[in-house]
């Protein structure tokens, strides 16, 4: 199956933003693409039910329409890890599950891009956690580091622990959400410790709106 599994150093990295990137950019090559969050905490409760705001922006952009409980089939209030929302709930997460989602998604479009929740080794369940996820699916990782202070030791932790689960690095996004004095230099420290290209810079606006832009994308 094609595509990628978007991953991050942390929470609240970007991962949306890239995920619905990735999805444009393979459609601009022609591509029918779809968007997959298996897992969301953090919804919000609405008469259609459970909604996660980064996985409507993924079924927006999606060439694919589906409901919403077949892209995001684990849905929870609580903006706490996974396994702690579902525990909340008497809910056991299921990779079993998610992977079967994940292929009859998988079936209707040319791509699929799914976005992790939280960074690599967050927990999914007692036993098993969002990198056991990605092993399942077996798609290629694309990684979002936050450019910050502390963020090549996240990176380089995250990058190990991908390449030991035997998955491909398919690339990285280097995403500076707030502007610090040496972001060109750790950018540059990554690129020398990572072998997997950098796929892209993600930028703040001038004007300091919270708006990012993405600079380069190259997916090929």
């Amino acid at each position: 199956m094609k595509g990628f599994f978007v991953t991050g150093t942390d929470t609240a990295v970007g991962k949306t933003l890239v995920s619905v990137s990735l999805i444009s950019a393979l459609q601009q090559q022609g591509k029918t693409v779809i968007g997959m969050k298996p897992i969301a905490s953090g919804c919000e409760q609405t008469a259609a039910g459970l909604r996660n705001d980064d996985t409507l922006q993924l079924q927006a952009q999606a060439d694919i329409k589906v409901p919403y409980e077949q892209i995001n089939p684990y849905a929870f209030e609580p903006a706490i890890a996974p396994h702690l929302a579902a525990e909340k709930v008497g809910v056991n997460i299921n990779i079993d599950k998610l992977h079967t989602a994940f292929e009859n998604l998988g079936a209707q479009a040319d791509a699929i891009i799914v976005e992790g929740a939280g960074g690599w080794l967050v927990p999914i369940n007692k036993t098993h956690t969002m990198a056991d996820l990605a092993v399942s699916l077996g798609l290629p990782i694309v990684l979002v580091v936050e450019i910050k202070l502390g963020c090549i030791n996240h990176a380089l932790l995250t990058v190990a622990a991908i390449e030991a689960s035997g998955l491909s690095l398919h690339g990285w996004v280097a995403n500076t959400i707030y502007e610090i004095t040496e972001s060109d230099a750790i950018i540059e420290s990554l690129n020398d410790r990572i072998s997997a290209p950098c796929l892209a810079e993600i930028k703040p606006l001038k004007t300091g709106e919270a708006v990012m832009m993405v600079t380069t994308l190259n997916i090929l």
